[in-house]
């Protein structure tokens, strides 16, 4: 492969073009693009992870049937702290009409989750993969991120971040999507 011409020269430490490290970028970059093309979708089939909760390890496929709002969380990302009283909310309000919030901490340390939920209580299932198994295979970008997966196990809605904006249109979303009873 040939490196594409560039806008700018980039000298090394003896003086000569580091052409070597245009391509090393240039790769990374492109592995990087690649990556968020393979992103999961609305559409597809959600993967069906093993998470260890509370109560023992459990498989995503387990929930058929129920709308699952599926949230990736750590203990050190601060709109996760703003998100958890709203989850609340989204399971007392829906729990009964089908849906399951499911949060999965992909802290390395349980202690920071331990933490972290002390301070910010959870009224939902919260699981924990420290290896980031369950994030690669959705593969996730970003704290925190949230799949929508509907009552059939196929992806809704995925959406990146929390922002007070954009509370209503997810509500607006989980509401038609409950399973009809």
């Amino acid at each position: 492969m040939r490196c594409p011409p560039c806008f700018f020269q980039v000298v090394g430490p003896s003086g000569r073009l580091a052409r070597p490290l245009i391509r090393a970028a240039a790769a990374i970059a492109l592995a990087g693009f690649a990556s968020l093309a393979a992103a999961i979708a609305p559409g597809e089939t959600a993967p069906d992870v093993q998470l260890d909760a509370a109560h023992g390890p459990a498989h995503l496929s387990a929930l058929r049937g129920k709308l699952v709002y599926l949230d990736f969380w750590a203990s050190w990302c601060g709109p996760c702290r703003q998100s958890f009283p709203w989850m609340n909310g989204l399971q007392t309000r829906f729990g009964a009409q089908g849906l399951q919030v499911v949060a999965v901490n992909v802290d390395a340390r349980a202690e920071d989750a331990r933490r972290f939920l002390a301070e910010v209580p959870a009224q939902f299932t919260v699981a924990y993969d420290p290896k980031g198994q369950a994030p690669r295979q959705y593969a996730i970008k970003g704290m925190p991120t949230s799949v929508l997966i509907g009552p059939d196990g196929k992806v809704l809605l995925v959406h990146s971040g929390f922002r007070a904006e954009d509370r209503t249109d997810i509500e607006q979303a989980i509401a038609q999507s409950l399973p009809r009873r």
